[in-house]
């Protein structure tokens, strides 16, 4: 069985910045990408950052200010967040699976597994 947990999360002011963390436990060698989404209230979940095998994109909203990493040896997935902005302000959530290709990845649906999620709240 596969587990996510993140940590990382927190209050922060506008223009501060946060690492997030997201540790994966079982077997994960079936997943050809794993992400970053994130959910304000009222809002669908959205992608943040995506890592497949080589490749990794990052969200128009925080293009120039977020970047993700991968540590495979510490089985861990990094957010680095930058100028944090209020509109940042969301539950951060870790996710693995198996998509059908860089489209593909951007749907959360498309995702098997999830962690619990983590809160970022970015005060102005």
């Amino acid at each position: 069985q596969v587990r996510l947990t993140e940590s990382g999360g927190g209050l922060v002011e506008a223009g501060g910045s946060l690492t997030l963390s997201c540790v994966s436990s079982g077997d994960t060698t079936n997943f050809n990408y794993m992400g970053w989404f994130r959910q304000a209230p009222g809002k669908e979940r959205e992608d943040v950052a995506i890592i497949g095998r080589g490749s990794l994109t990052i969200a128009d909203s925080v293009r120039g200010r977020f970047t993700a990493s991968r540590d495979n040896r510490e089985n861990t997935l990094y957010l680095q967040m930058n100028s944090l902005k209020p509109e940042d302000t969301a539950m951060y959530y870790c996710a693995a699976g198996r998509c059908g290709g860089w489209w593909d990845s951007l749907v959360p649906q498309r995702y098997s597994y999830w962690g619990q999620g983590t809160q970022v709240t970015v005060s102005s």
